[in-house]
């Protein structure tokens, strides 16, 4: 039983892999921006506790930065993937504008926060 488990696991994994092959650069760069936005907010809850978290706004802060940027890439993701359907008369540009208008206004909203 475990050996039919592990052949389907490597055939998911290779299918996969296969598919995200043919996935365009751009939406790779965009993937690679969230990955590293999460293990941002990771590393830094795994700072928080190691160290301790005296001052709790910018912990919190900076989690809900990269939290909040990551949701946002997501976003730019879904509205420049030429596979969806619901924005396709979206240009790419009108949706890189609304990426970073939104981004503004997180950090403005958090460097507030922060004091």
């Amino acid at each position: 039983m475990a050996r039919s488990t592990t052949k389907d696991a490597q055939a998911l994994f290779n299918s996969l892999r296969s598919a995200y092959a043919a996935t365009p650069t751009n939406l790779k760069i965009i993937d690679l921006y969230v990955i590293f936005a999460v293990l941002t907010a990771i590393m830094q809850v795994a700072y928080m506790a190691i160290v301790g978290s005296f001052p709790f706004n910018s912990f919190l802060s900076g989690v809900l930065s990269c939290v909040g940027t990551a949701v946002l890439a997501v976003c730019l993701r879904i509205q420049v993937n030429k596979e969806n359907k619901e924005f396709k008369d979206l240009p790419p540009e009108r949706a890189f504008a609304d990426f970073v208008l939104c981004n503004l206004v997180l950090h403005l909203v958090i460097m507030n926060f922060m004091g």
